[in-house]
């Protein structure tokens, strides 16, 4: 089973997470955060998810979880569900990358949350609600808006014990 399960995630003010298969903003900050916190880990998503990525990320392990049992992509690992997604993990740090239909199946699992709220309304396709009164946020780090960046925070979440 995995060591720990994180879900990375950046979400707006009204709960959007995605537009027409990608993010609907550019945060520097936020991609080089990403990278920080999911180097060296599995990371499980979903196909959609995995295609949005365009290529393989260096110094990362892509579990992909999907329904389609003939889905297959060079240096992805395949699962059909979300025990058998852990399995694959093995004894290796868990980064929950997206859409949102994995991080609802894999909330259950999941004892941190790394996200990176936007301020402001973004118009998307793809939401994940507020998460509920069993996290607790354990850091924040606030940041203006600057040109065409939004203003953000970067906020920790942890389980409730």
């Amino acid at each position: 089973m995995a060591v720990s399960v994180t879900a990375v995630l950046a979400r707006a003010d009204n709960g959007v997470i995605g537009r027409d298969g990608g993010l609907p903003w550019r945060i520097s900050a936020d991609l080089k955060r990403f990278k920080a916190l999911t180097q060296g880990t599995a990371m499980i998503m979903g196909r959609k998810t995995f295609d949005s990525l365009g290529r393989l990320l260096p110094g990362r392990r892509h579990i992909v979880l999907t329904r389609d049992r003939g889905w297959r992509a060079e240096g992805a690992e395949v699962a059909h569900d979300v025990d058998e997604a852990l399995d694959l993990a093995g004894n290796t740090a868990v980064s929950v990358i997206g859409g949102s239909d994995i991080f609802r199946l894999l909330l259950p699992h999941t004892t941190r949350i790394e996200l990176t709220e936007v301020h402001g309304g973004i118009e998307g396709d793809t939401f994940v609600p507020p998460f509920g009164p069993e996290w607790r946020e354990v850091a924040r780090e606030d940041h203006a808006a600057e040109g065409d960046t939004p203003a953000y925070s970067f906020v920790t979440l942890e389980r409730a014990p």
